[in-house]
């Protein structure tokens, strides 16, 4: 076969050198790690920011007068103040530390939510994972709200025309992904919430498999809200941004009720911090946030764009590798994709083809990726799905290719 042409001169191997985990070998194999929408790896800059945080500034913070926890508040705003900039959000008030997208959502939903009334409608798209479907439709069987769906088409891309005819005076929020896990689509958010914007509605942006690849700018996209995770922008678990019109925020009551989101405390009522702090209940993810920092500041010292050009050489090799395997059936193939690659191949249950490459070193993921109504849509159970970071290879595809050859051997 003609692979694809390569033009990026991305220094590929000088990147993995900054991630000890890719230099082990698994089944007496080479790690060929390409599960990266459901977690990345995370390079030496984030776990010596931790380990150095818990061997030299461990405390609490926003409490205490001493040194460490002077050493540790001031650490633990500064990763705001970078996530702000990472997002180019207008001010660190607008960040609000989270466990992570998921979190982040249900955040908005209970308290943005709060003022919906029965009637009043949320729009989400088709290819939504749950954390931007359950926590909606928990909201509906408190408040009676109704969910609407935006559809897509038999390649995976949104039918984003539909927007406009979904949108009613009752609608009170958009909630849509930038890119989907299970397909890769690439949603065109800027044009989704200029129309969710011309009839007054505001538009969350779940960016968990968007900021991985591609920079994001919530000025420039108008966003309302923006939510992503710490462990898929190769930082810490448990760790996560949400982004918040300040406006926005500043209208909504607390998420939580705990220690450091107060203002004033009785037995007879309480009152509440100003945002971000009013979302952020007791003792935060300190180690977490930390750790996130470093991986925005790892980020912003590599070429991005050049990154972005590479992941996408390595989509369209993995593209045509994977359909030599006879009975293999890529599911999304719309025009504008990240690099995740989903797939099928006739007679064997992605279950087993993802216990049988691992055997040959390869790490991917299989199963319904947590969207079920994706999976519904294309009329299959679950798929296997390869999705790439900026430190994959091209021999690694190579490793998954080979490996898929040798399972369909074995079973059909």
């Amino acid at each position: 076969m003609n692979a694809p042409q390569r033009v990026t001169t991305w220094d590929v191997e000088a990147v993995r050198a900054d991630f000890p985990i890719l230099a082990q070998t698994v089944h007496g194999k080479p790690l060929a790690y390409l599960d990266n929408a459901a977690t990345t790896q995370k390079p030496n800059a984030v776990i010596d920011a931790i380990a150095h945080f818990y061997r030299h500034d461990n405390a609490n913070i926003h409490r205490g007068v001493h040194a460490l926890a002077e050493r540790a508040t001031i650490a633990y705003e500064a990763a705001r103040e970078a996530a702000r900039r990472f997002l180019n959000a207008r001010s660190a008030n607008e960040i609000v530390f989270v466990r992570g997208t998921t979190e982040a959502i249900n955040l908005v939903a209970a308290s943005f939510g709060a003022r919906f009334q029965p009637g009043d409608e949320v729009i989400v798209t088709a290819m939504e994972h749950h954390a931007n479907i359950v926590p909606w439709q928990l909201v509906q069987a408190r408040t009676g709200i109704v969910l609407k769906v935006i559809p897509m088409d038999e390649s995976g891309a949104l039918q984003t025309e539909q927007l406009a005819a979904l949108i009613t005076p009752r609608t009170r929020l958009v909630a849509v992904t930038h890119v989907s896990n299970a397909l890769g689509t690439i949603n065109p958010v800027a044009e989704l919430i200029a129309i969710a914007h011309q009839h007054g509605v505001p538009v969350l942006v779940d960016g968990a498999q968007a900021v991985p690849h591609m920079p994001v700018d919530v000025q420039a996209l108008d966003a309302d809200f923006y939510c992503f995770s710490g462990h898929k922008l190769f930082g810490p678990t448990g760790i996560g941004v949400l982004y918040g019109k300040a406006e926005l925020l500043e209208s909504m009551p607390p998420y939580q009720g705990g220690g450091d989101m107060i203002r004033t405390v009785s037995f007879e009522k309480s009152t509440f911090a100003p945002p971000p702090q009013r979302f952020e209940a007791g003792t935060p993810h300190i180690a977490g946030a930390i750790g996130l920092k470093a991986a925005i500041e790892y980020l912003e010292r590599l070429d991005r764009l050049a990154a972005l050009r590479y992941e996408q050489e390595l989509l369209a090799y993995a593209t045509e590798r994977l359909q030599t395997v006879p009975g293999l059936k890529i599911v999304g193939t719309a025009p504008e994709k990240a690099a995740v690659v989903s797939f099928t191949i006739d007679g064997i249950h992605p279950h087993d083809l993802g216990t049988i490459v691992d055997r040959y070193g390869v790490a991917i993921r299989v199963g319904h990726h947590c969207a079920m109504p994706v999976m519904t849509f294309f009329g299959v159970p679950a798929t296997a799905r390869a999705s790439f970071a900026f430190y994959n290879t091209f021999a690694e595809i190579d490793q998954l290719t080979d490996a898929l050859h040798r399972a369909r051997d074995l079973l059909v």
